[in-house]
Protein backbone atom coordinates (compact mmCIF):
# COMPACT_ATOMS: atom_id res chain seq x y z
CA UNK A 1 0.00 0.00 0.00
CA UNK A 2 2.94 2.12 0.60
CA UNK A 3 3.79 2.15 -2.85
CA UNK A 4 0.84 2.55 -4.45
CA UNK A 5 0.15 5.54 -2.10
CA UNK A 6 3.55 7.16 -3.50
CA UNK A 7 2.19 6.24 -6.87
CA UNK A 8 -0.83 8.12 -6.34
CA UNK A 9 0.99 11.34 -4.52
CA UNK A 10 3.90 11.65 -7.79
CA UNK A 11 0.95 11.17 -9.93
CA UNK A 12 -1.11 14.28 -8.52
CA UNK A 13 1.70 16.36 -8.34
CA UNK A 14 2.50 15.23 -12.34
CA UNK A 15 -1.26 16.23 -12.52
CA UNK A 16 -0.56 19.81 -10.69
CA UNK A 17 2.05 20.42 -13.13
CA UNK A 18 0.35 19.35 -16.09
CA UNK A 19 -2.22 21.56 -15.23
CA UNK A 20 0.30 24.85 -14.81
CA UNK A 21 1.51 24.19 -18.15
CA UNK A 22 -2.12 24.27 -19.57
CA UNK A 23 -3.08 27.61 -18.23
CA UNK A 24 0.36 28.89 -19.52
CA UNK A 25 -1.64 28.87 -22.96
CA UNK A 26 -4.54 30.25 -21.66
CA UNK A 27 -6.68 26.92 -21.16
CA UNK A 28 -8.24 25.49 -18.21
CA UNK A 29 -5.94 23.63 -15.74
CA UNK A 30 -8.78 20.88 -15.44
CA UNK A 31 -7.75 19.96 -18.91
CA UNK A 32 -4.22 19.22 -18.30
CA UNK A 33 -5.58 17.09 -15.17
CA UNK A 34 -7.22 15.18 -17.81
CA UNK A 35 -4.45 14.40 -19.81
CA UNK A 36 -2.09 13.30 -17.43
CA UNK A 37 -4.52 10.92 -15.88
CA UNK A 38 -4.90 9.20 -19.23
CA UNK A 39 -0.96 9.69 -19.89
CA UNK A 40 -0.53 8.23 -16.04
CA UNK A 41 -3.40 5.14 -16.33
CA UNK A 42 -2.93 1.33 -17.10
CA UNK A 43 -3.41 2.12 -20.95
CA UNK A 44 -0.19 4.32 -21.47
CA UNK A 45 2.61 4.94 -18.62
CA UNK A 46 0.36 2.24 -16.04
CA UNK A 47 1.89 5.05 -13.21
CA UNK A 48 -1.87 4.18 -11.81
CA UNK A 49 -2.21 0.61 -12.63
CA UNK A 50 -5.09 -0.98 -12.38
CA UNK A 51 -4.75 -2.97 -9.33
CA UNK A 52 -4.29 0.54 -7.37
CA UNK A 53 -7.16 1.58 -9.70
CA UNK A 54 -9.18 -1.55 -8.06
CA UNK A 55 -7.99 -1.05 -3.99
CA UNK A 56 -10.71 -0.75 -2.05
CA UNK A 57 -9.16 2.23 0.14
CA UNK A 58 -8.35 4.18 -3.16
CA UNK A 59 -12.18 3.94 -3.90
CA UNK A 60 -13.52 4.88 -0.41
CA UNK A 61 -10.65 7.91 -1.08
CA UNK A 62 -11.98 9.36 -4.11
CA UNK A 63 -15.75 9.53 -2.79
CA UNK A 64 -14.36 11.54 0.29
CA UNK A 65 -13.13 13.78 -2.14
CA UNK A 66 -15.80 13.64 -3.93
CA UNK A 67 -18.36 14.62 -1.08
CA UNK A 68 -15.11 17.60 -0.37
CA UNK A 69 -15.65 18.74 -4.33
CA UNK A 70 -19.36 18.80 -3.51
CA UNK A 71 -18.68 21.92 -1.38
CA UNK A 72 -18.18 24.19 -4.86
CA UNK A 73 -21.75 23.79 -5.57
CA UNK A 74 -22.86 24.03 -2.36
CA UNK A 75 -20.99 26.72 -1.16
CA UNK A 76 -23.07 28.70 -3.70
CA UNK A 77 -26.61 27.95 -2.84
CA UNK A 78 -27.46 30.57 -0.61
CA UNK A 79 -30.43 31.82 -0.11
CA UNK A 80 -29.96 35.23 0.12
CA UNK A 81 -28.00 35.28 -3.25
CA UNK A 82 -30.87 32.91 -4.92
CA UNK A 83 -33.41 35.70 -4.70
CA UNK A 84 -31.00 37.97 -5.91
CA UNK A 85 -30.80 36.29 -9.11
CA UNK A 86 -33.90 38.12 -10.94
CA UNK A 87 -36.62 36.11 -12.72
CA UNK A 88 -34.43 36.69 -16.01
CA UNK A 89 -31.64 34.91 -15.18
CA UNK A 90 -33.85 32.07 -13.43
CA UNK A 91 -35.88 31.54 -16.94
CA UNK A 92 -32.81 31.84 -19.26
CA UNK A 93 -30.57 29.39 -17.26
CA UNK A 94 -33.67 26.69 -17.45
CA UNK A 95 -34.20 27.65 -21.28
CA UNK A 96 -30.90 26.89 -21.87
CA UNK A 97 -30.08 23.95 -19.89
CA UNK A 98 -33.07 22.13 -20.78
CA UNK A 99 -33.16 22.68 -23.72
CA UNK A 100 -29.42 21.48 -24.19
CA UNK A 101 -30.34 18.22 -22.38
CA UNK A 102 -33.83 17.92 -24.61
CA UNK A 103 -31.34 18.44 -27.95
CA UNK A 104 -28.84 16.28 -26.80
CA UNK A 105 -31.24 13.52 -26.41
CA UNK A 106 -32.96 14.18 -29.78
CA UNK A 107 -30.08 14.34 -31.74
CA UNK A 108 -28.29 11.32 -30.06
CA UNK A 109 -31.71 8.97 -30.00
CA UNK A 110 -31.81 9.16 -33.89
CA UNK A 111 -28.34 8.40 -34.27
CA UNK A 112 -28.25 5.61 -31.52
CA UNK A 113 -31.45 4.34 -33.35
CA UNK A 114 -29.92 3.83 -36.32
CA UNK A 115 -26.80 2.55 -35.50
CA UNK A 116 -28.58 0.24 -33.16
CA UNK A 117 -27.33 1.18 -30.13
CA UNK A 118 -28.72 1.78 -26.45
CA UNK A 119 -31.41 4.72 -26.74
CA UNK A 120 -31.06 5.56 -23.26
CA UNK A 121 -27.52 6.13 -23.61
CA UNK A 122 -28.81 9.48 -25.60
CA UNK A 123 -30.66 10.35 -22.02
CA UNK A 124 -27.01 10.25 -20.25
CA UNK A 125 -25.28 12.58 -22.62
CA UNK A 126 -28.04 14.76 -22.64
CA UNK A 127 -27.90 14.83 -18.78
CA UNK A 128 -23.88 15.17 -18.85
CA UNK A 129 -23.86 17.91 -21.59
CA UNK A 130 -25.93 20.25 -19.12
CA UNK A 131 -23.38 22.02 -16.71
CA UNK A 132 -21.29 24.72 -18.10
CA UNK A 133 -17.66 25.79 -16.75
CA UNK A 134 -17.66 29.02 -15.25
CA UNK A 135 -13.90 29.13 -14.97
CA UNK A 136 -12.69 29.69 -18.27
CA UNK A 137 -15.43 32.88 -18.89
CA UNK A 138 -15.03 34.12 -15.56
CA UNK A 139 -10.96 34.13 -15.84
CA UNK A 140 -12.21 36.06 -18.79
CA UNK A 141 -13.91 38.27 -17.18
CA UNK A 142 -10.83 39.04 -14.62
CA UNK A 143 -8.71 39.45 -17.00
CA UNK A 144 -9.81 41.88 -19.43
CA UNK A 145 -12.12 43.27 -17.00
CA UNK A 146 -15.29 43.12 -18.83
CA UNK A 147 -18.68 45.37 -17.72
CA UNK A 148 -21.49 45.04 -18.87
CA UNK A 149 -25.05 43.13 -18.90
CA UNK A 150 -23.78 39.86 -20.66
CA UNK A 151 -20.91 39.56 -17.80
CA UNK A 152 -23.65 40.58 -15.03
CA UNK A 153 -26.03 37.77 -16.38
CA UNK A 154 -23.58 34.83 -16.68
CA UNK A 155 -21.91 35.19 -13.13
CA UNK A 156 -25.12 34.45 -11.03
CA UNK A 157 -26.18 31.74 -13.95
CA UNK A 158 -23.33 30.21 -13.09
CA UNK A 159 -24.28 28.28 -9.49
CA UNK A 160 -27.97 28.24 -11.31
CA UNK A 161 -26.61 26.31 -14.09
CA UNK A 162 -24.92 23.32 -11.91
CA UNK A 163 -28.26 23.20 -9.73
CA UNK A 164 -30.37 22.38 -13.11
CA UNK A 165 -27.73 20.03 -14.19
CA UNK A 166 -27.44 18.30 -10.86
CA UNK A 167 -31.43 17.17 -10.62
CA UNK A 168 -31.47 16.84 -14.34
CA UNK A 169 -28.37 14.17 -14.45
CA UNK A 170 -29.34 12.75 -11.16
CA UNK A 171 -32.61 11.80 -11.77
CA UNK A 172 -31.87 10.44 -15.27
CA UNK A 173 -29.29 8.02 -13.23
CA UNK A 174 -31.38 6.89 -10.90
CA UNK A 175 -33.57 5.63 -13.85
CA UNK A 176 -31.33 4.19 -15.78
CA UNK A 177 -29.40 2.41 -12.61
CA UNK A 178 -33.17 1.27 -11.64
CA UNK A 179 -33.72 -0.19 -15.34
CA UNK A 180 -30.02 -2.18 -15.53
CA UNK A 181 -30.37 -3.61 -11.93
CA UNK A 182 -32.08 -6.49 -13.43
CA UNK A 183 -34.40 -6.38 -10.33
CA UNK A 184 -31.60 -5.92 -7.57
CA UNK A 185 -32.50 -2.28 -7.27
CA UNK A 186 -36.18 -1.94 -6.63
CA UNK A 187 -38.36 0.80 -8.44
CA UNK A 188 -38.22 2.90 -4.74
CA UNK A 189 -34.91 2.63 -4.83
CA UNK A 190 -34.26 4.67 -7.67
CA UNK A 191 -36.11 7.79 -5.90
CA UNK A 192 -33.49 7.01 -2.76
CA UNK A 193 -30.45 7.60 -5.04
CA UNK A 194 -31.46 11.14 -5.77
CA UNK A 195 -33.25 12.04 -2.33
CA UNK A 196 -31.01 9.57 0.21
CA UNK A 197 -27.62 11.84 -0.48
CA UNK A 198 -29.44 15.30 -0.15
CA UNK A 199 -30.93 13.39 3.04
CA UNK A 200 -27.62 12.69 4.18
CA UNK A 201 -25.70 15.73 3.23
CA UNK A 202 -28.36 18.34 4.73
CA UNK A 203 -28.66 15.82 8.10
CA UNK A 204 -24.97 16.23 8.86
CA UNK A 205 -24.39 20.05 7.66
CA UNK A 206 -26.85 21.17 10.22
CA UNK A 207 -24.91 20.72 12.39
CA UNK A 208 -22.30 21.37 11.11
CA UNK A 209 -23.93 24.76 10.34
CA UNK A 210 -24.57 25.21 14.35
CA UNK A 211 -20.76 24.35 15.20
CA UNK A 212 -19.83 26.88 12.50
CA UNK A 213 -21.84 29.83 13.43
CA UNK A 214 -19.69 30.07 16.73
CA UNK A 215 -16.40 32.48 16.52
CA UNK A 216 -13.85 30.31 16.36
CA UNK A 217 -9.83 30.38 15.01
CA UNK A 218 -9.65 29.66 11.46
CA UNK A 219 -7.83 26.27 12.33
CA UNK A 220 -10.52 25.46 14.44
CA UNK A 221 -13.09 26.27 12.23
CA UNK A 222 -11.67 24.23 9.23
CA UNK A 223 -10.75 21.41 11.56
CA UNK A 224 -14.65 21.22 12.24
CA UNK A 225 -15.33 21.45 8.25
CA UNK A 226 -12.68 18.37 7.77
CA UNK A 227 -14.53 16.45 10.84
CA UNK A 228 -17.97 17.01 9.40
CA UNK A 229 -16.96 16.33 5.75
CA UNK A 230 -15.76 13.13 6.74
CA UNK A 231 -18.87 12.48 9.00
CA UNK A 232 -20.96 12.81 6.28
CA UNK A 233 -18.69 10.86 3.67
CA UNK A 234 -19.02 7.88 6.68
CA UNK A 235 -22.81 8.45 7.11
CA UNK A 236 -22.89 7.88 3.25
CA UNK A 237 -20.83 4.62 3.14
CA UNK A 238 -22.67 3.01 5.66
CA UNK A 239 -25.96 3.27 3.66
CA UNK A 240 -24.25 2.53 0.41
CA UNK A 241 -22.66 -0.91 1.73
CA UNK A 242 -25.01 -1.56 4.50
CA UNK A 243 -28.58 -0.15 3.78
CA UNK A 244 -28.66 0.07 -0.06
CA UNK A 245 -29.10 -3.56 -2.23
CA UNK A 246 -25.86 -2.42 -4.43
CA UNK A 247 -23.32 0.98 -3.82
CA UNK A 248 -25.27 3.31 -5.90
CA UNK A 249 -25.35 7.03 -3.64
CA UNK A 250 -23.31 9.47 -5.09
CA UNK A 251 -21.07 11.27 -2.78
CA UNK A 252 -20.70 15.28 -4.81
CA UNK A 253 -24.45 15.53 -4.35
CA UNK A 254 -23.54 14.54 -0.56
CA UNK A 255 -21.06 17.06 -0.26
CA UNK A 256 -23.23 19.44 -2.33
CA UNK A 257 -26.32 19.08 -0.01
CA UNK A 258 -24.26 19.04 3.33
CA UNK A 259 -22.51 22.52 1.91
CA UNK A 260 -25.49 24.25 0.91
CA UNK A 261 -26.79 23.53 4.41
CA UNK A 262 -24.22 24.90 6.34
CA UNK A 263 -23.51 27.66 4.33
CA UNK A 264 -27.32 28.96 4.80
CA UNK A 265 -26.64 29.36 8.17
CA UNK A 266 -23.62 31.47 8.73
CA UNK A 267 -22.95 34.94 7.15
CA UNK A 268 -21.28 35.26 4.26
CA UNK A 269 -18.32 36.97 5.44
CA UNK A 270 -17.66 34.09 7.56
CA UNK A 271 -18.51 31.48 4.77
CA UNK A 272 -16.37 33.63 2.56
CA UNK A 273 -13.47 32.90 5.48
CA UNK A 274 -14.02 29.48 5.66
CA UNK A 275 -13.72 28.41 1.96
CA UNK A 276 -10.85 30.75 1.87
CA UNK A 277 -9.22 28.55 4.13
CA UNK A 278 -10.37 25.54 2.61
CA UNK A 279 -9.37 26.19 -1.14
CA UNK A 280 -6.33 24.41 -0.64
CA UNK A 281 -7.26 21.22 0.01
CA UNK A 282 -10.46 21.27 -2.35
CA UNK A 283 -8.00 22.16 -5.07
CA UNK A 284 -6.21 19.29 -4.18
CA UNK A 285 -9.21 17.07 -4.07
CA UNK A 286 -10.50 18.24 -8.04
CA UNK A 287 -6.97 17.28 -8.92
CA UNK A 288 -7.64 13.90 -7.60
CA UNK A 289 -10.78 13.50 -8.71
CA UNK A 290 -10.40 14.57 -12.34
CA UNK A 291 -6.98 12.36 -12.11
CA UNK A 292 -9.08 9.09 -11.01
CA UNK A 293 -11.72 10.50 -14.08
CA UNK A 294 -8.35 10.16 -16.85
CA UNK A 295 -6.72 7.08 -15.31
CA UNK A 296 -9.05 4.44 -16.85
CA UNK A 297 -9.55 6.18 -20.26
CA UNK A 298 -8.15 4.21 -22.92
CA UNK A 299 -6.77 6.77 -25.34
CA UNK A 300 -7.63 4.58 -28.47
CA UNK A 301 -11.34 5.64 -27.27
CA UNK A 302 -11.20 8.92 -28.80
CA UNK A 303 -9.74 8.34 -32.08
CA UNK A 304 -12.54 5.57 -32.45
CA UNK A 305 -15.45 8.09 -31.37
CA UNK A 306 -14.79 11.01 -33.90
CA UNK A 307 -18.38 10.67 -35.06
CA UNK A 308 -20.43 10.74 -31.46
CA UNK A 309 -18.12 13.68 -30.13
CA UNK A 310 -18.44 15.87 -33.13
CA UNK A 311 -22.29 15.08 -32.79
CA UNK A 312 -21.87 16.09 -28.69
CA UNK A 313 -19.86 19.16 -29.61
CA UNK A 314 -22.19 20.51 -32.10
CA UNK A 315 -25.54 19.66 -30.36
CA UNK A 316 -24.38 20.87 -27.10
CA UNK A 317 -23.11 24.19 -28.37
CA UNK A 318 -26.64 24.59 -30.28
CA UNK A 319 -28.76 23.92 -27.42
CA UNK A 320 -26.22 26.23 -25.39
CA UNK A 321 -26.72 29.14 -27.59
CA UNK A 322 -30.40 29.09 -28.86
CA UNK A 323 -31.47 27.79 -25.37
CA UNK A 324 -30.05 30.93 -24.31
CA UNK A 325 -31.31 33.52 -26.69
CA UNK A 326 -34.69 32.26 -26.39
CA UNK A 327 -34.82 32.77 -22.50
CA UNK A 328 -33.40 35.78 -23.35
CA UNK A 329 -35.66 37.16 -25.79
CA UNK A 330 -38.83 36.27 -23.56
CA UNK A 331 -38.11 37.94 -21.16
CA UNK A 332 -37.35 41.01 -23.06
CA UNK A 333 -33.20 41.04 -22.04
CA UNK A 334 -30.84 43.61 -23.72
CA UNK A 335 -29.98 42.44 -27.26
CA UNK A 336 -26.38 41.47 -26.45
CA UNK A 337 -27.23 38.61 -23.85
CA UNK A 338 -29.48 37.57 -26.82
CA UNK A 339 -26.76 37.36 -28.86
CA UNK A 340 -23.63 36.65 -27.10
CA UNK A 341 -24.53 34.90 -23.72
CA UNK A 342 -25.20 31.50 -25.02
CA UNK A 343 -20.82 31.64 -26.67
CA UNK A 344 -19.98 32.73 -22.98
CA UNK A 345 -21.73 29.05 -22.01
CA UNK A 346 -20.07 26.54 -23.71
CA UNK A 347 -17.19 25.23 -22.30
CA UNK A 348 -16.94 22.22 -20.46
CA UNK A 349 -18.19 21.66 -16.86
CA UNK A 350 -15.35 19.87 -14.21
CA UNK A 351 -18.57 18.56 -12.87
CA UNK A 352 -20.04 16.67 -15.89
CA UNK A 353 -16.58 14.73 -15.53
CA UNK A 354 -17.52 13.37 -12.58
CA UNK A 355 -21.18 12.83 -14.01
CA UNK A 356 -19.31 11.34 -16.53
CA UNK A 357 -17.54 9.19 -14.13
CA UNK A 358 -20.72 8.23 -12.28
CA UNK A 359 -22.46 6.83 -15.62
CA UNK A 360 -19.63 4.84 -16.45
CA UNK A 361 -19.67 3.59 -13.34
CA UNK A 362 -23.10 2.71 -13.60
CA UNK A 363 -22.79 0.70 -16.88
CA UNK A 364 -19.54 -0.77 -16.34
CA UNK A 365 -20.74 -4.04 -15.03
CA UNK A 366 -24.45 -4.01 -16.80
CA UNK A 367 -23.38 -2.84 -20.13
CA UNK A 368 -19.54 -2.42 -21.10
CA UNK A 369 -20.03 -1.51 -24.59
CA UNK A 370 -22.24 1.65 -23.63
CA UNK A 371 -19.86 2.70 -21.13
CA UNK A 372 -16.85 2.77 -23.81
CA UNK A 373 -18.86 5.03 -26.19
CA UNK A 374 -19.49 7.35 -22.96
CA UNK A 375 -15.69 7.35 -21.93
CA UNK A 376 -14.52 8.28 -25.24
CA UNK A 377 -17.28 10.53 -26.80
CA UNK A 378 -16.63 13.10 -23.25
CA UNK A 379 -12.99 12.39 -22.68
CA UNK A 380 -12.69 13.57 -26.83
CA UNK A 381 -15.46 16.50 -25.68
CA UNK A 382 -13.81 17.41 -22.66
CA UNK A 383 -10.82 18.26 -24.93
CA UNK A 384 -11.34 19.52 -28.23
CA UNK A 385 -14.45 21.56 -26.70
CA UNK A 386 -12.53 23.58 -24.45
CA UNK A 387 -10.16 24.73 -26.77
CA UNK A 388 -13.00 25.89 -29.18
CA UNK A 389 -15.43 27.22 -26.15
CA UNK A 390 -12.57 29.43 -24.59
CA UNK A 391 -12.12 31.48 -28.00
CA UNK A 392 -15.99 31.56 -28.43
CA UNK A 393 -16.28 33.04 -24.84
CA UNK A 394 -14.08 35.71 -25.18
CA UNK A 395 -15.22 36.43 -28.46
CA UNK A 396 -18.59 36.66 -27.17
CA UNK A 397 -17.56 39.30 -24.69
CA UNK A 398 -15.90 41.17 -27.21
CA UNK A 399 -18.86 41.38 -29.94
CA UNK A 400 -21.25 42.62 -26.48
CA UNK A 401 -18.61 45.38 -26.46
CA UNK A 402 -17.98 44.12 -23.04
CA UNK A 403 -14.31 44.46 -23.29
CA UNK A 404 -12.21 47.39 -21.81
CA UNK A 405 -11.75 49.95 -24.66
CA UNK A 406 -7.83 49.14 -24.88
CA UNK A 407 -8.17 45.65 -24.93
CA UNK A 408 -11.25 45.40 -27.56
CA UNK A 409 -8.91 47.78 -29.99
CA UNK A 410 -6.05 44.97 -29.91
CA UNK A 411 -8.44 42.16 -30.57
CA UNK A 412 -9.74 44.48 -33.78
CA UNK A 413 -6.82 45.41 -34.50
CA UNK A 414 -5.75 43.65 -38.42
CA UNK A 415 -1.97 42.19 -37.83
CA UNK A 416 0.63 44.04 -38.69
CA UNK A 417 2.48 43.26 -42.27
CA UNK A 418 6.11 43.48 -42.10
CA UNK A 419 7.59 45.62 -44.76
Amino acid sequence: MALSLFRLFLSAGIAFLTGKLVSKVKLPAILGWLIAGMALGPHVLSLMDQPLLDAGWYQNAVHILECAVGLMIGTELVWSKLKRFGRSIVITTLTQSLGTFLLLCLVFGVVFYLSQLPVYLAFLLGGIALATAPAPALSIVREFRTSGPVTQTLIPMAALDDIVGCIVFFTTIAVVTGNLSAGTLPPYMAALVVGLPLIIGAAVGIPAGLALRKERSASASLAILLLTILAAAGVGFFFNHVVMPRPVLNFMLIGMAFSAAFSNMISEERLSRLMSAFNPILGAAMILVILNLGAPLDYHLIFGAGLFTAVYIAARAAGKYFGAYFGASITKAPDTVKKYLGLTLLPHSGVSLVFTGIAVSVLTGADPDSARIIQGTIAAAAVINEIIAVVAAKKGFEWAGELRPEQREAAQAPPRKST
